[in-house]
């Protein structure tokens, strides 16, 4: 069955440390047994891009982080070689959104019924589940990426998750960033 996003997305590979070339099933069933094994906990899965543009080509990386609150963390990234630079600060901002868009996507409603299945049972308890997509754009003055704010945070939030940016997108600016200079 293919979701409804780029045609390549669910074909691409995920990597981490320990574990490279993931389908996406794979990463699913991560996220699902990390779950698993603390069902009583606060939990935020959360997706974002960052890119960097090399001599002859743009190296996008989207994270997907779920993160146990104060209690750890499993994440991998997807990486994307477009052979072509990106120098137009809009295009290269929306298409960071777009394949977090494409990612998020990849989580459809029955998957994300089967992760908050896992916590449900334990909401009255504190137990939560949220969904955010990180962008890599900041709102203070200084910074120019500002001004596509707020077409980016609706893109996310239209994706079905809750817009988050810097400083507190760590997923796109810290974790995805740090493999996008390779």
């Amino acid at each position: 069955m293919k979701d409804e996003a780029f045609p390549f997305i669910e074909e691409l590979k995920f990597n981490n440390l320990s574990e490279k070339n993931m389908s996406f099933n794979r990463v699913f069933k991560h996220i699902e047994d990390f779950m698993l094994m603390d069902q009583k906990a606060n939990y935020r899965l959360i997706v974002g891009t960052d890119s960097q543009v090399h001599k002859s080509h743009t190296i996008f990386i989207t994270g997907i982080v779920i993160q146990r609150y104060k209690k750890g963390a499993w994440g991998c990234i997807l990486p994307v070689k477009f052979e072509r630079k990106y120098l137009n600060l809009h295009e290269k901002i929306s298409m960071e959104t777009t394949l977090t868009e494409q990612v998020a996507y990849l989580f459809n409603e029955e998957r994300k019924s089967k992760l908050i299945d896992i916590v449900l049972p334990h909401i009255y308890r504190g137990s939560s589940f949220t969904m955010e997509g990180h962008i890599d754009i900041g709102l203070e003055k200084r910074s120019l990426t500002r001004f596509l704010a707020s077409e980016m945070m609706f893109r996310i939030e239209s994706a079905g998750l809750e817009p988050v940016v810097k400083p507190d997108s760590f997923v796109s600016s810290s974790y995805a960033n740090r493999y996008t200079k390779y």
